[in-house]
């Protein structure tokens, strides 16, 4: 109810209801059905797949999957056991965080720069054509884009023909284990930098130009500028890319890392999602593989609320609102 208008009695307030919500926003929620449905049929009902970690699961133990999930023996945390036990998990977790580290440091900033770089260019047409050119690759497949670099940096490929006809020993880029992190980074960033600059163009277009004018007509150079509005203003998208990238930390790749193991070897190559289909898939361990792939998700979901608390100390909202 509402405060009584002056001489005259109460009015109520003009709720609406459930049904009338539904009768409004009934077009919006027939869109979003498909995506719904898509998510919850391969996303969220595989989730219940996680109780193979605590089983010594075995496909033949009914007729039917879901008979092989109630049939199957109850074995607790002994799946966690054996995982932890296992020396080439471990070399899998230090090559993932390994890995980590070294794009957190060398593959995150990029994009931030060239965004700032293509911001400073002054041509419309050549900002876009060079905009296209830089977030294509994004596009292709990993099978083309390591098929690109054997190609080029592969002992058969353009960099081994010039330096043999040199006369010079070309070096071992796609086979050196030593300085595979440095290969599969530049594989990424060549890649997805492109992405990552689409997201920051759209954030410093957001910046309103007047702050500029002001602080140009105050005599701020153009780092000073750069120091006090633009990171700034691009303080809270960085935060929110980096949470989701430490939430999304132990996934490193796949297809990247399979195509090139056989050339740099296991102790190089194997990350959390290779050890995962190699022990769980083709050596049909799914108690253990399931087990890995459990480990890394709450060791994500550990990272990503850690972050999001570290953000809302430096008032940023993170991927969510603070309560």
């Amino acid at each position: 109810m509402s405060a009584p208008p002056p001489g005259g009695m109460p009015t109520r307030t003009n709720k609406k209801t459930t049904t009338d919500r539904l009768r409004r926003d009934w077009p919006l929620l027939l869109m979003v059905t498909p995506a719904f449905l898509l998510v919850l049929v391969f996303h969220y009902v595989p989730t219940l797949g996680n109780v193979v970690a605590f089983q010594d699961y075995n496909p033949f133990a009914g007729d039917t999957p879901l008979e092989a999930f109630l049939y199957s023996e109850w074995i607790g945390f002994g799946n966690f056991e054996a995982l932890f036990k296992d020396p080439s998990f471990w070399d899998a977790l230090r090559n993932t965080l390994a890995l980590l580290a070294f794009q957190l440091i060398f593959y995150f900033p990029l994009p931030i720069l060239l965004a700032l770089l293509l911001n400073s260019v002054l041509s419309p047409k050549l900002r876009s054509f060079i905009q296209s050119v830089v977030y294509l690759p994004h596009f292709f497949s990993w099978v083309l884009v390591v098929s690109f670099f054997q190609l080029m940096l592969g002992g058969a490929g353009l960099l081994a023909q010039v330096v043999r006809n040199a006369g010079h020993t070309p070096p071992e880029i796609m086979t050196n284990p030593d300085t595979f992190i440095v290969l599969v980074t530049s594989q990424a960033v060549w890649k997805d930098a492109g992405w990552g600059m689409i997201i920051f163009l759209a954030a410093l277009a957001a910046i309103d130009p007047q702050l500029y004018e002001a602080a140009a007509a105050d005599g701020a150079g153009r780092w000073r500028r750069l120091w006090h509005i633009t990171l700034p203003g691009l303080r809270s998208v960085i935060i929110l890319l980096l949470i989701l990238r430490l939430g999304d930390a132990l996934n490193v790749g796949f297809e990247q890392f399979i195509l090139q193991r056989d050339a740099v070897g296991r102790q190089a190559a194997e990350v959390l999602d290779t050890y995962v289909y190699y022990r769980g898939v083709v050596v049909q361990q799914y108690g253990i593989g399931a087990a890995a792939g459990l480990f890394k998700a709450a060791v994500g979901l550990v990272l990503i609320l850690t972050a999001n608390k570290i953000a809302h100390r430096f008032g940023e909202q993170g991927i969510y609102q603070k309560s």
